[in-house]
């Protein structure tokens, strides 16, 4: 994503040699990326990391909190995420919003709970856990951008926690104008999609969707009907605007 000067890679797919393959198609320089986001530790978001951090070893990388695996409190060594050192920073405390101070770390800890932590002015991190049976207490991160038409959230999460993590951002304003990523619908029941469906439409009155990754096929058909022109395709290769 490049936004407001910055740039921030979000998740980093399911293979490294077809990551590396895509962010040359795209001309992205990972050298000058701002940090880099993971939204939960399964390997279709982290499968780039070991090319990341070939290209650009002291990235700033925010992780969620897990006891295994990629882990954002603590550095453990996985053969292919080579996280190259753990420095302290962005702790977030219980309280619903708290603003950090140059939170900078690769591997930073974020807390969880559904917390919001500020990591640069205008862009924060909401952290929630999993309540879905087969993901129960996994970790996850979402981005979120402050534009001059409203939040723009940008979710990778492994369960259908759209509505948790929107709940989430009001601490960081009053209206989200778009959601851009995987939403997790793809085994969801075709009720409980439309129920999703109308409820970011009606009442999270969202302006634009631009779902993809794993919303799953009849997810992409409800949310194009209930959006009508307010679904954005997001397709491999597309450019997407966020305002």
């Amino acid at each position: 994503m490049e936004y407001g000067g910055r740039r921030i890679l979000f998740d980093a797919g399911n293979d490294g040699d077809i990551f590396a393959r895509n962010v040359r198609a795209l001309k992205v320089d990972l050298r000058h990326l701002d940090f880099a986001v993971i939204s939960h530790r399964h390997g279709d978001h982290t499968g780039g990391l070991g090319y990341l951090l070939r290209v650009n070893p002291k990235v700033t990388i925010y992780a969620p909190y897990e006891r295994f695996g990629l882990s954002a409190a603590r550095c453990r060594r996985r053969s292919s995420v080579p996280i190259p050192r753990c420095r302290r920073g962005c702790a977030t405390s219980a309280a619903p919003f708290r603003r950090s101070s140059r939170a900078r770390a690769s591997g930073a800890r974020i807390s969880s709970g559904g917390l919001l932590t500020e990591v640069a002015p205008g862009v924060a991190l909401v952290s929630t856990v999993s309540r879905t049976p087969g993901t129960l207490e996994l970790h996850e991160l979402s981005l979120v951008l402050r534009t001059p038409e409203g939040l723009v959230v940008i979710v990778g999460v492994r369960t259908r926690a759209s509505e948790t993590i929107l709940e989430a951002t009001r601490a960081y304003g009053d209206h989200v104008h778009e959601i851009f990523g995987g939403l997790h619908l793809v085994s969801t029941a075709d009720p409980e999609i439309e129920r999703i469906a109308s409820s970011l439409r009606d009442h999270w009155r969202l302006d634009l969707i631009a779902p993809g990754h794993c919303t799953g096929e009849p997810a992409f058909d409800a949310l194009s009907r209930a959006f009508g022109d307010r679904y954005v395709y997001a397709g491999l290769g597309t450019v997407v605007a966020l305002h």
